[in-house]
């Protein structure tokens, strides 16, 4: 280690001394690299090895080729050889790729070329003495220079077959086919496909040299191949793989042509009764087979044949034409087995004569005939269809006779009419529809009444839109909506209203106006009347706007809300009012006391309680108790004081209870009363030592008083005028009724 500490000191202080001493101390440097040393600190030189190899390398023409070669402790000379032979080192051909004093023995071999650089190399190093024999030579590898190889081709029985052409064999048998590719370095990879599959094995390939040239190879690979009917028509591919080619492979295809006896096949056989006059029957013999084969068809019964066609037709059939028909094929592979269908032919409906033209042209609202006439077994019956002149093609019934008359026609009634007959065979029904009448109508225009329907809802601040279809022949030259004063032709703009042209609809001859009312408010709401004209005449007609204020959700549920408790309030209102002496009922001389009590039983209910009466037995000859006898009204709000009879009168008359107990008439007592009327009167409450007192009294209604004559509501809660509490007496007896109670 000291000696290589002088070394690199004398290489760093004296870099600018003679070149000898330099490569002198470079030299003991690498030499001190392949040293090892022993356990006891002694230096012993170690054998030459190889580091790495020369590899495999392919390179295209004109590129640089790099071949690798590094070597451990080496210290004897590099060299390479080609072909067993030796390759010195020329400028811009063979150049060494390192430093040799380190190890790297690696050569450069510029624009390579086939003629001078493909071949096995090999890298050698010298041993390092002549008594240790540690020379090396490195496995021998190839350099390719590459060359691209021709086409690949097919060859089948020796011939070579051209791209798209037969490989052709009979089904059953096995044939062998050559894919060859030549003139390749290295030689090209190459692979069968089937169709799409891949069929290449792994031992069909052989590669060798050109005998004219042996620096290029020959690739060969061979399929067998059992060939079946299944796989007629296929492509089978050949594709050669090489790193030369611009797309990295070519492929050539020809086809399989497999030859196979025929097997026929029936199409068109009838699967239901044939109709003479109506149905065709074509018949198909469909022959499978390879080469194509021969058709005859026969009939049974007698010896000639029918047709050598592949097909047999009967357009229409006929009864003459009932039998059993017989086909069968033919080629040089073979013959079929023969097939056999049997024809039926029924006798439907026929239509002899429908009319009265092709194409008939109708004034609109006038009137129309057409007739159709038809013949079978049995006789049929009638059906006129039309089919409108829309996409979808509807179709609707017109009349069930063999005379169609129309009375006003319409260009509802425009488009296409057909008579259909129908009549039953063997059960089942047999239908013929006759050619198609064509029914032109023209006139003035017609706005259809159903077809925007009569009112158009839209919610305020919304866009309208109000749409109309009319039809007419010839086309409308003017076209117009009307609303008040105002007046907007088609196409035109006003405003918040815009009408579009008229738009052709499916239907022919007929076109739908739009109205479009943006922003629309209340004052929208009215008729909007289109009006249409043409060389025939005009029509007018109208769809109704109605605008609507938009109610919210949150507005329903506030005016839900402001209603009850607006409600609430109402009612704590009249039971306070009640209860403070705030209301009262003002007496007029005339009125119905079932009124009075009506009235007086619908405060009380909405205040929530039971009105208690006072029967008015005893009191003195049954006389009526003027309302002014039970209320008075001071401003000192003095209590009232009711008097009539003796106390014991009243207890004996009179079961009230301290604890609001309940009172109960007896039917005799209902009796007397039966045929008198009463006033539903209430006793005010007294305050007494934080009880409350509360008396109904029923006062008796004077007989002669108009029975007719109706309390007015402005009386119900009249101020009484000012009286004493001795103004008026009372005599009598309390009784309330079984269901009410009465406070004290």
């Amino acid at each position: 280690m000291g000696h290589l500490f002088n070394c690199a000191t004398l290489l760093l202080f004296i870099s600018a001394t003679k070149g000898c001493i330099v490569r002198s101390c470079r030299q003991e440097i690498v030499r001190s690299r392949y040293r090892t040393t022993t356990h006891d600190g002694l230096w012993v030189s170690g054998l030459q090895r190889f580091d790495k190899q020369p590899e495999y390398t392919e390179v295209n023409p004109g590129e640089d080729a790099l071949m690798t070669c590094k070597v451990f402790n080496k210290r004897g000379t590099c060299s390479w050889q080609k072909d067993n032979k030796p390759v010195g080192i020329y400028h811009k051909k063979y150049e060494w790729a390192g430093v040799q004093d380190s190890g790297d023995c690696s050569l450069w071999v510029r624009a390579a070329t086939l003629e001078f650089d493909n071949g096995e190399w090999e890298c050698q190093v010298t041993a390092s003495d002549f008594t240790t024999q540690d020379a090396l030579t490195s496995s021998p590898v190839r350099l390719v220079v590459r060359v691209a190889p021709q086409r690949p081709r097919i060859e089948y029985n020796t011939s070579q077959v051209l791209p798209g052409h037969n490989v052709t064999a009979q089904a059953g048998e096995r044939a062998t086919v050559k894919c060859v590719s030549r003139y390749g370095n290295p030689p090209a990879r190459l692979k069968w496909l089937l169709g799409d599959e891949e069929i290449t094995t792994s031992t069909n390939q052989s590669n060798s040299t050109e005998l004219d040239n042996d620096k290029t190879w020959v690739a060969t690979s061979v399929l067998e191949l059992g060939f079946s009917k299944q796989q007629h028509g296929s492509l089978l591919k050949c594709v050669a793989l090489h790193e030369s080619y611009s797309t990295k492979s070519q492929v050539i295809e020809v086809r399989l042509n497999v030859r196979y006896p025929p097997e026929v096949r029936l199409k068109g056989a009838p699967t239901q009764d044939l109709e003479e006059g109506r149905d065709s029957v074509v018949l198909m013999c469909v022959a499978d087979a390879n080469p194509v084969a021969k058709i005859v068809w026969k009939r049974a019964g007698r010896s000639d044949i029918v047709s050598l066609e592949e097909t047999l037709q009967f357009r229409p059939v006929a009864r003459r034409d009932t039998g059993t028909y017989t086909c069968e094929a033919q080629n040089i592979v073979g013959s079929s087995e023969p097939l056999s269908v049997h024809i039926d032919v029924k006798y439907p409906p026929q239509i002899v004569d429908v009319g009265p033209d092709r194409v008939m042209t109708a004034p609109l609202y006038s009137q129309a005939t057409f007739s159709c006439t038809a013949e079978g077994n049995p006789t049929p019956t009638y059906q006129w269809l039309q089919k409108l002149p829309t996409a979808e093609g509807t179709v609707l019934i017109r009349g069930s006779d063999a005379r169609l008359h129309i009375n006003n026609v319409t260009y509802d009634y425009k488009g296409e009419y057909v008579c259909k007959a129908t009549n039953m065979i063997a059960g089942v029904e047999r239908v013929v529809q006759s050619d198609a009448i064509s029914v032109q109508v023209v006139g003035a225009p017609q706005v259809l009444r159903q077809s925007g329907g009569r009112e158009v809802v839209v919610a305020r601040g919304q866009d309208a839109l109000l749409r109309l279809v009319v039809c007419a022949d010839p086309r409308p030259r003017r076209a117009a909506w009307e609303w008040g004063s105002q007046q907007l032709e088609a196409g035109a703009d006003q405003g918040r209203y815009k009408a579009e042209e008229l738009a052709q609809v499916e239907r022919e001859d007929c076109y739908e106006a739009r109205l479009h009312v943006r922003e629309v408010d209340p004052a929208d709401s009215r008729n909007y009347y289109l009006a249409v004209q043409n060389e025939r005449g005009t029509d007018r007609h109208a769809v109704y706007l109605d605008v609507r204020e938009p109610v919210s959700m949150a507005t329903l549920l506030s005016l839900a809300a402001g209603s009850l408790l607006l409600l609430l309030i109402l009612v704590s209102f009249t039971v306070y009012a009640l209860r403070r002496e705030k209301c009262c009922f003002a007496r007029r001389g005339d009125f119905r006391p079932t009124d009075l009590e009506s009235e007086k039983s619908d405060v009380d209910s909405a205040a929530g309680r039971k009105t208690p009466r006072l029967d008015n037995q005893g009191l003195g000859g049954g006389g009526a108790i003027p309302a002014e006898a039970i209320y008075s009204t001071s401003p000192s709000r003095r209590p009232h004081t009711i008097t009539g009879g003796s106390p014991e009168a009243m207890k004996r008359r009179c079961n009230i209870s301290n604890n609001s107990g309940r009172a109960t008439k007896t039917k005799k007592d209902r009796d007397t009363t039966k045929d008198n009327l009463y006033a539903d009167l209430q006793v005010p409450t007294i305050s007494n030592n934080g009880s409350t007192m509360t008396m109904t009294m029923l006062n008796k209604v004077n007989p002669s008083s108009p029975s007719k004559q109706h309390l007015q509501s402005d009386n119900y809660f009249q101020q009484q005028p000012h009286r004493t509490t001795n103004d008026y007496f009372m005599s009598g007896h309390f009784q309330p009724n079984s269901f009410e109670r009465a406070e004290i």
